[in-house]
């Protein structure tokens, strides 16, 4: 069964580091996009970054380039997210997600971990 868990969220102050964890099982993801996604209350869900699973390609938002970086641990199945800079905007809860290289919809979802950002 397929089953991505996140981990690592919590309360940091503005300026702060984080770094957020999202371990892979059930299957290999080889062949696909994983990608980190995040919801304030009472706003949409947002992209955030993204990597391929077996190569080195990312993308970023505009709004956390230069201050978040996205990477993966094939051996240890684990995706992850490493915030510097934070800043009170960024506080949301925070999903990692997946999807097939062919395709741009993300078919498996975390169930998200609060991150939040204090002044």
């Amino acid at each position: 069964q397929v089953q991505l868990v996140e981990s690592g969220g919590g309360l940091v102050q503005a300026g702060g580091s984080l770094r957020l964890s999202c371990a892979v099982s059930g299957r290999s993801f080889s062949g696909y996009i994983m990608g980190w996604f995040r919801q304030a209350p009472g706003k949409e869900r947002e992209f955030v970054a993204a990597i391929n699973w077996s190569g080195s390609g990312t993308s970023y938002a505009d709004s956390v380039k230069g201050r978040f970086t996205v990477s993966r641990d094939y051996a240890k199945r684990t995706l992850y997210l490493q915030m510097n800079s934070l800043k009170t905007e960024d506080t949301a809860v925070y999903s990692c997600a997946a999807r097939h290289l062919t395709t741009h919809e993300y078919d498996y979802w975390g169930q998200g971990t609060q991150v939040t950002v204090s002044s």
